[in-house]
């Protein structure tokens, strides 16, 4: 082994369906030159985008409530109120994030910006996840959303007024990683303010 960090002995697929779990062995060089060797797991699933349209001048933002299994099975038995969110498939983030936002909410966005990317749970998922704000007013509204039923969504699009949705993340009712970020964001920068 030369100075890398770490060097990859063997990968082995232990499941290949909804997405991809596989066992890595590889030595890893620590900070004072020792190797170690190591065996983790890293769930792969794609990487995806997540967006929060807002709309100053109501003081309001789009969300969803969707029945999440990982969650139901962790003992939060409440559906999760959620940012409107998908995973890229084969588009850039921008497009799949476009797709979601007219499948799950029925909001065509006309004005998008990236704001950031991140790893949700980097010790195990291999996601990463690229987050994005939208402004919409009523008139982009296109149709009903709530999500493809051949992919078996059934979501419920919320309207909510920020204020309202910063005091569900403090009463427990929003417990969603992703949405709580993008709440706390467009607080901390101010974008609904005039």
């Amino acid at each position: 082994m030369t100075d890398a960090v770490i060097l990859i002995r063997s990968v082995e697929v232990l499941s290949d369906d909804w997405a991809t779990l596989k066992k890595y062995t590889f030595d890893y060089r620590r900070r004072d030159g020792s190797l170690e060797r190591q065996v983790r797991q890293t769930y792969d699933r794609g990487h995806g985008a997540v967006i929060l349209p807002y709309d100053p001048e109501r003081g309001t933002v789009l969300l969803v409530r969707q029945f999440r299994l990982p969650a139901y099975v962790s003992g939060h038995s409440e559906p999760l109120v959620e940012a409107c969110a998908g995973l890229l498939d084969r588009d850039d983030p921008e497009t799949c994030i476009r797709r979601e936002a007219e499948e799950e909410l029925g909001y065509r966005l006309r004005h998008i910006e990236k704001v950031f990317h991140a790893f949700m749970s980097p010790g195990s998922v291999t996601e990463r996840l690229m987050f994005f704000l939208g402004r919409y007013s009523p008139d982009d509204r296109i149709g009903q959303g709530g999500g493809d039923r051949h992919e078996g969504e059934d979501i419920e699009v919320l309207e909510i007024a920020l204020d309202e949705a910063l005091g569900m993340i403090d009463q427990g009712r929003i417990v969603d990683g992703k949405t709580i970020m993008l709440l706390q964001h467009i607080k901390l920068k101010g974008l609904m303010e005039a």
